[in-house]
């Protein structure tokens, strides 16, 4: 694990690597949709801000040395100034020896623990997770190379639907084909198809306005919870609301939002949060944001 947390409780993986070549159409090992096009690596998320602020520890995967560090860029969810050279944000690289490496991305500014040439074992603390980089929730990205190749640590060789998979973790973490394509803000209940293209998400709000928090679920099994929530830019709770799914659809759209209040919102930054369990196991989550000026 390249970061100390427990899965299913404190923690969870987002996105694994993309392992469908075409452009636009993306499929994890698994041949599941819990991927991101073109992504390289596995996304190790954190439930909560908060948790990132109190620090969470990104951990060496194997031992190795230290190639390279970027402990300089802020930590900042509306990467203002991010290019596409900057897009890992805070980082270790370690070389494994054999032509492996790993890269480990968006950690926290000024938490970098290790220097170039340093000898590093598994388990390690490299730095804290943060916000650097192409990223606006907390988490780390750890990207496995060989010889300069991509190599997914679920499955380094070809993929094969329904078939196990000989990976590269200790210890494999679990694989749940349940995911949420994404969450946003919009100003009214969207529909299935402006969810998916985009153009129901919000990124400055109307503060006479309705906020409604959106995602898309897929693969839901019968039992499984979806609590949808947001909070204001003091930290106060709007609304929450739990959905239980009884005979659930291969995928699905949900909101939950409240009217303006009179007077209207007030000027700020919202989070929203869509967070998916299963028997108490948290399996899937995504946040939102939206600006209210």
């Amino acid at each position: 694990m390249p970061l100390d947390c427990t899965l299913g409780v404190d923690c969870y993986i987002e996105d694994y690597v993309d392992r469908n070549p075409e452009p636009g159409r993306q499929s994890d090992y698994a041949c599941g949709y819990n991927a991101r096009d073109d992504h390289k690596g596995t996304d190790f998320a954190l439930l909560s801000f908060d948790a990132m602020a109190a620090g969470v520890d990104v951990l060496a995967a194997a031992p190795g040395t230290v190639l390279r560090t970027r402990d300089s860029m802020a930590d900042d969810r509306t990467m203002r100034g991010v290019t596409s050279q900057t897009a890992c944000g805070n980082a270790v690289m370690i070389d494994h020896g054999a032509g492996w490496t790993t890269i480990y991305c968006h950690m926290k500014r000024g938490s970098i623990a290790v220097q170039p040439g340093q000898q590093v074992q598994a388990g390690d603390p490299l730095g804290q997770v943060g916000l650097s980089g192409m990223t606006n929730h907390p988490h780390v990205h750890i990207g496995v190379q060989h010889n300069g190749a991509v190599v997914d640590p679920f499955a380094p060789g070809p993929v094969v639907c329904n078939a196990p998979q000989q990976g590269l973790w200790a210890e494999p973490p679990p694989y749940y084909d349940t995911g949420l394509m994404t969450a946003g803000f919009s100003d009214a209940v969207p529909t299935m198809e402006t969810a998916v293209d985009g153009t129901a998400r919000l990124d400055a709000g109307d503060p006479s306005q309705p906020l409604v928090v959106y995602t898309i679920a897929n693969f839901l099994q019968p039992g499984d919870l979806l609590t949808l929530s947001a909070q204001g830019p003091d930290g106060t709770e709007l609304f929450r609301k739990p959905i239980r799914f009884r005979d659930p659809q291969r995928s699905q759209m949900q909101a939950a939002g409240l009217k303006a209040p009179k007077g209207g919102w007030p000027a700020g930054d919202y989070l929203g949060e869509a967070l998916l369990t299963r028997d108490g196991v948290v399996i899937a989550h995504r946040n939102a944001h939206v600006t209210v000026k």
